[in-house]
């Protein structure tokens, strides 16, 4: 596949451009709903179990102070013989200099239907949505700032999206490539009112409080992912390298507290590009650990939804029955 080669060069080419900048995937979650995760078995010559149960902890360093733990519930089962479903369930946990919170994250509900089954590819699409485990206006507790009790808190501190989310994607799967698309749309507003002037005058560093993006009733651009990963499959493991660009295409909007209209963000828009390396191991047919590293490679300018991270790391178990 010639042409997939070229489309990562491609890519690298567009992630050393300086005028292209944009967000990972990160906890958004969409990237890695059906169709659309990634290190998918290709195995014709072993029957496929119907359920599997992944438990995987996450760290992402973001690209400011706080550091955001994720232990996350994956639940896949069988309704027919290509049709299947997807459940996760994410406990967040969020450390840094403004304050520590934690709570249930986002739920993913999502079918997938496989619509071609080749020896040497399958072809999968997936529909899904994200719902909302709570508004995203977790308000600090002043432990770590004292004088902030009861101001709410940037997104990169939520645990929540706040908003029910429209997930569709679709994904080809050999031996040795998947390639997956998707979109995720946000079809409402969250309820955080973040804004830095409240805490100017308390946080010791303004400069540092300005670099938390206003989130006044945010309401998210839509995005597009495209997942390139090269697979490296033997008996009992795999290793797999890819590239994962997010175009965010339509821009953020937040309420102008002058106004009270929505307003759209400049600097909201345009790609990011993640790199992806991972490592699998089969112990038997039921059970399975993963390694996953991924190094973002750009950034957005304005990011009030706070999922930018500089790196994240993933371990999982997956047992199938």
């Amino acid at each position: 596949m010639k042409w997939i080669k070229l489309l990562m060069l491609l890519l690298i080419q567009c992630a050393i451009c300086n005028t292209i900048k944009g967000q990972g995937c990160s906890d958004a979650g969409f990237c890695t709903m059906g169709a659309m995760k990634p290190d998918q078995a290709f195995n014709k010559k072993v029957e496929l179990k119907l359920r599997s149960i992944e438990l995987s902890y996450y760290q992402g360093q973001t690209t400011l102070t706080p550091v955001v733990t994720v232990i996350n519930l994956d639940a896949g089962f069988s309704i027919t013989k290509n049709l299947s479903g997807q459940i996760k369930l994410p406990y967040y946990s969020v450390k840094g200099n403004f304050d520590n919170t934690s709570a249930l994250g986002d739920i993913s509900l999502s079918l997938t239907q496989r619509l071609v089954d080749t020896e040497t590819f399958d072809l999968s699409a997936t529909v899904g949505t994200k719902i909302p485990t709570n508004s995203s206006d977790i308000r600090s507790s002043g432990q770590k700032v004292p004088g902030t009790e009861g101001l709410v808190l940037p997104m990169y501190y939520q645990t929540s999206l706040g908003s029910v989310d429209f997930v569709a994607g679709a994904s080809l799967i050999s031996s040795k490539w998947l390639i997956a698309t998707g979109v995720q749309m946000a079809l409402t507003a969250n309820n955080n009112t973040w804004q830095a002037d409240e805490w100017v005058g308390i946080y010791p560093s303004e400069e540092y409080i300005r670099e938390y993006d206003d989130a006044n009733m945010l309401k998210r651009g839509t995005d597009i992912m495209l997942r390139v990963e090269r697979n490296f499959r033997f008996a009992k493991y795999s290793f797999n390298l890819g590239l994962l660009p997010i175009f965010r295409i339509s821009k953020d909007k937040t309420i102008d507290r002058s106004t009270g209209e929505y307003q759209k963000l400049e600097g909201s828009t345009g790609m990011a590009l993640t790199a992806l390396g991972g490592a699998t191991y089969n112990f038997n047919i039921n059970n399975t650990v993963k390694f996953t590293y991924g190094q973002k490679i750009t950034v957005r300018d304005v990011n009030p939804d706070g999922l930018t991270r500089d790196n994240v790391l993933i371990v999982a178990y997956l047992f199938r029955f």
